[in-house]
């Protein structure tokens, strides 16, 4: 079926719907971008018709991978005799509108942010991850509040109310998953029995920035599979002319839900089979896109629905799995229960999480090629379980790491602190300078000081068209500690300073210092400098890497800043000149194309000429406001992280004219005023086929 991708209240952040205010905030501290929304659905459905606007499950971020259409929470519960599920979010083609069937959740407001990083603006104690966001939605409306807009299909609701909190890590180790926190509230009079929760998704898997399919041809390249292990559903892409680019999956895992008191997960039935409750069951489903005569049906009302969160495919069965395999176009279940009942006025917390991992060894789907997915649910999974070692749900001894006497879950091990690094870059080089902070961490776990050392990594020339520079970051050095076994034991001699510098506007004081030599200039080049620590291997914690995201940066070498005076010699370059089109930096499109002018002052303008004096551009060069030309095509399409280093004495040309048509082969003519000076300097290159 073709899905619509067309929904205008996507475009925006924040966009008022008649009375009710719909949000949308996503995750962007670490690797993995998800869009969350304060009535309950979760993607970003629009990302294909809007490649440039936020992502919807984008891993990793910035890199045009998405695995996400839709997502939403589903309740399931029989109330007085009825079968009843309440929906966040069902298969439909445009994705979430007001008052939409299977859209039956409003909000109870908007969503707030905070943080555990000292360093946010949005920092708080209390905070769990470095990026909570938390809101509140409800399904007890039938018809959009301060509004005569019924929900459609919605005649009878549950009467829950929703806080969902997400959490959010940008740890090397944590920094490819969102976990979903739902406290859910029975606010009816009625009580609820053999209650089911799950989520309800659309993973699709494409890179969106490169795939020229659309609509049904969008979607029906994925497969899909069942980790029993992990209690997670996955989907992949099986085929497709971007499939070369993408070789990734996108999971939704089920982590656990709180009743009462106890953990409620099939690991740990054994409580509740001895108590005579009904065992705890995680189901996982698949079906054909709105199809009602399939092999794998769609559910189309609340009894088929409730069916399907009840009872699970069996993933046991070859034909089961062989049909997955086929390339189609699949929505997912994931549910779990069955609680026996939920009085008038109980809250419970149910748990899930949205994971990602790139495939090993191409677009197949194997054990081999799951080994990362694996391992990325294997941290989920202890992310969340916390101090709850052997999953019981309750604190044994040996189990209390932070020693309050609580059985606490999100309880990370955490690597040394992310160095901060300061970026000096020069005519063919560049100086990384870095801080000590790291080497006084102390992990809250072991309660030890287990710094070990330094890395430094970078992408090569080139990289950045491939649309993922993280993934393309490679390991240049590494110094750590002499006197143990792990590492190279080389120490810091080479790296540290005779005395800390500290730079004009800067108070931190940096220890550290590297010059990267050999830099080719105008091209661009990640590079990100971590810490790690020793690990604990009597208490099962691996050697940890600092954030990857956190202080990355985004560097382009070239001259420095050049003041014009009538003694100076140096002559205003340009490069490549002349400009074969198209330069090995450009992308595919006349607008994502680049030249450079060099050895320019801090203020100046740049005018272009054709040979025969009509101006073809007016360019405005200022160090000081950054705007050195950073604001052209090339850089919004490969250039999208925040820390972005330019030289100070270079200006970039998308070779568009003032009003933004394309110029054509020639000669042409430039000048450069320094505003400062008022001194004037001339040039010319040549635009070749």
């Amino acid at each position: 079926m073709l899905k619509i991708l067309f929904n205008p209240f996507l475009f925006f952040f924040t966009t008022t719907l008649v009375a009710q205010t719909f949000q949308q905030r996503y995750t962007d501290v670490g690797k993995i971008g998800l869009m969350i929304s304060n009535v309950g659905t979760i993607g970003r459905p629009n990302v294909q018709n809007n490649t440039s606007g936020p992502p919807s499950m984008e891993y990793p971020i910035n890199s045009g991978v998405e695995h996400l259409f839709e997502s939403g929470l589903w309740i399931g519960a029989r109330v007085n005799g009825q079968t009843l599920v309440s929906t966040a979010a069902i298969d439909n083609p445009s994705g979430y509108s007001t008052g939409g069937a299977g859209y039956e959740f409003t909000a109870s407001g908007g969503i707030t942010e905070k943080s555990k990083l000292s360093s946010s603006n949005v920092y708080s104690s209390n905070a769990i991850s470095h990026q909570d966001f938390i809101t509140n939605f409800t399904d007890k409306n039938v018809i959009v509040p301060g509004t005569t807009i019924p929900i459609q299909e919605h005649t009878n609701p549950l009467g829950a109310q929703v806080h969902l909190e997400t959490y959010t890590w940008n740890y090397s180790f944590a920094d490819y998953f969102v976990i979903c926190n739902y406290t859910i509230t029975n606010t009816s009079s009625n009580k609820w029995d053999s209650v089911w929760l799950g989520n309800w998704s659309d993973l699709v898997v494409r890179n969106v920035n490169v795939t020229q399919e659309t609509g049904t041809a969008f979607y029906n390249k994925g497969g899909g599979g069942f980790s029993p292990n992990y209690s997670a559903l996955y989907a992949y892409e099986v085929l497709g002319d971007d499939i070369l680019f993408t070789q990734s999956y996108g999971a939704l895992q089920f982590l656990g839900i709180k009743w009462r008191g106890k953990y409620f997960h099939p690991n740990n039935d054994s409580l509740f089979s001895k108590n005579g409750l009904p065992s705890p069951k995680v189901n996982g489903n698949f079906w054909d896109y709105r199809s009602a005569t399939s092999q794998f049906p769609y559910p189309g009302d609340d009894p088929s629905r409730y069916y399907k969160m009840a009872n699970g495919l069996d993933f046991t069965s070859s034909i089961v799995n062989n049909e997955l395999k086929v390339a189609s176009n699949k929505t997912q279940l994931l549910s779990a229960g069955p609680l026996v009942s939920m009085l008038p006025g109980e809250s419970i917390t149910y748990v899930c999480a949205f994971v990602c991992a790139k495939q090993i060894g191409g677009p197949i789907d194997n054990a081999s090629s799951r080994k990362e997915l694996e391992e990325h649910l294997s941290w989920a999974k202890r992310t969340y379980l916390g101090e709850d070692l052997n999953e019981n749900g309750a604190l044994d001894a040996g189990e209390d790491l932070n020693a309050n006497n609580l059985l606490d879950n999100y309880i990370l091990p955490e690597p040394p602190a992310t160095p901060k690094v300061k970026v000096v870059t020069h005519d063919g080089s560049i100086d990384l300078y870095w801080n000590a902070a790291a080497e006084a961490s102390i992990d809250p776990i072991s309660k030890k000081k287990d710094f070990e050392g330094y890395r430094v990594y970078r992408t090569n020339t080139g990289d950045d068209k491939k649309g993922n520079l993280f993934e393309n970051l490679k390991l240049l050095q590494q110094w750590d500690s002499i006197g143990n076994k792990i590492g190279f034991n080389n120490g810091f001699d080479n790296i540290s300073l005779s005395q800390p510098m500290q730079f004009e506007g800067d108070s931190v004081l940096y220890y550290y210092h590297y010059k990267l030599e050999n830099m080719l200039n105008g091209w661009q080049y990640m590079i990100v400098v971590t810490s790690f620590d020793k690990g604990d291997e009597a208490l099962g914690i691996p050697s940890l890497e600092s954030s990857f995201t956190e202080d990355a940066k985004q560097i382009f070498t070239g001259t420095d800043i050049n003041p014009f005076d009538k003694s100076d010699e140096k002559e205003v370059g340009v490069y490549p000149n002349p400009y074969s089109i198209n330069a090995a930096w450009d992308g595919s499109s006349s607008r994502t194309r680049k030249m450079y002018f060099t050895n320019l002052p801090a203020k100046a303008e740049i005018t272009i000429y054709t040979a025969a004096g009509d101006v073809v551009v007016n360019l405005l060069h200022d160090t000081g406001s950054g705007a050195v030309g950073n604001d052209i095509g090339w850089y919004k399409n490969f250039s999208t992280v925040k820390n972005v280093v330019f030289p100070g004495g270079e200006h970039a040309w998308d070779l568009l004219s003032q009003n933004k048509t394309g110029i054509t082969q020639g000669l042409y003519l430039f000048t450069v005023k320094d505003f400062q000076t008022g001194e004037m300097r001339r040039g010319t290159f040549a635009i070749v086929k």
